[in-house]
Parts: structure tokens; sequence; C-alpha cells
């Protein structure tokens, strides 16, 4: 995975030093359930998480701020399980500590993943979902350009296990550029 630079954010690859930020803010109750993941317990579980879900794939940027070097969150572009195996499309992904909500730091992120998918990776479409209760998240899709798609219906399992409904939404990759300007 190649590292991006943004005015304000470096996206670079994971490393097992990252796991104090990262549980940081993987702890906190308003973060990993908007994504449908449980808060972590422990720095040993956020360490875990690290070494089985980050490192040994290539897909996950760990998001970290230039001026103090924290990692603030990550952005993933993943395969998209709902879409033919073998297409080139990916799904967006985003988490970020609550610490630094509001600051435009996620569309700034985003926009960066984006557009090294489109003009680096050969992707032709890109998906993102939200639950429809996250509207936070919503926001941020809608900021970036993403169309919705609509509503799947039980399309996701909580860590919990509740079943939830889905907000879809897509971009193509003369979506991005034209809409770039």
């Amino acid at each position: 995975m190649k590292t991006l630079c943004t005015a304000r954010l470096i996206l670079r690859p994971w490393t097992l030093e990252d796991a104090p930020d990262m549980y940081d803010y993987a702890r906190t109750p308003n973060v990993g359930p908007a994504a449908g993941w449980k808060p972590h317990e422990s720095i040993e579980e956020t360490q875990q998480v690290l070494r089985e879900l980050f490192l040994p794939h290539d897909d996950n940027f760990a998001m970290q701020r230039k001026d103090d070097g924290r990692v603030i969150g990550s952005i993933g572009l993943h395969e998209d399980q709902s879409r033919p195996k073998g297409l080139p499309v990916r799904m967006l992904g985003y988490v970020m500590n609550e610490k630094d909500w509001g600051q435009g730091f996620m569309h700034e992120g985003c926009m960066a993943a984006l557009e090294y998918a489109f003009a680096e990776l050969g992707v032709e479409l890109m998906t993102v979902f939200h639950y429809p209760w996250n509207e936070r998240s919503r926001r941020v899709i809608e900021r970036l350009g993403f169309r919705p798609e609509g509503l799947r219906r039980m399309a996701g399992r909580n860590y919990d296990g509740r079943i939830e409904d889905e907000m879809a939404y897509s971009m193509t990759r003369s979506e991005f550029f034209w809409g770039r300007g």
C-alpha cells in the first residue's frame, strides 16, 4: 500500500506501534458500534485486531495527523462482498477518533484515498454503506459526492448479533473526476 499525503494527514500502512492510538478511539462507544464492531476492551484486543485484520492486508490506511503524529482513524478500500468477484469495485470504509470529529479530516483523507483508488488502482466503482441512523456518516458520504443506491434491508449483522439495514451509495471513476472539476 502506498503512502498518501494531504495538507494535514498522512495515509500509510498500519504498524503494531499504532495500537495505543487505535485503542484510544476503538474503545469508545461512539465509534465502533457505528461501523458494526464492538468497542475494544483492552490494548491487547487492539493489538490482536491489528495483527489479524490490518497488518496482513493492504487495503486499509492508518490516518495520521501531520501536526502531532497521532493516528486518528482508518480508511479502507476493501473488496465489496456484495458485488461479483473480479470486478474493479472497492468499498470505502472509515472510522475516526471522536476527538477529531467535525474538523474535515475524514473528508480530506477519503478524497485522497478515492483519488488513489480511481487513478492508481484502476477501480471503476466505489461503494459505501452506513446504518440509517448514522447521520454523521451520511453527511461524509454525501459531501464526498457518492450517489444513493437505496436502502438494503437486513443487509448486515452487528457485533452483538442485531440485523441492521444499510443505506447504499456508489460513485464511478468518471463521476469522481468529473465532479471535481
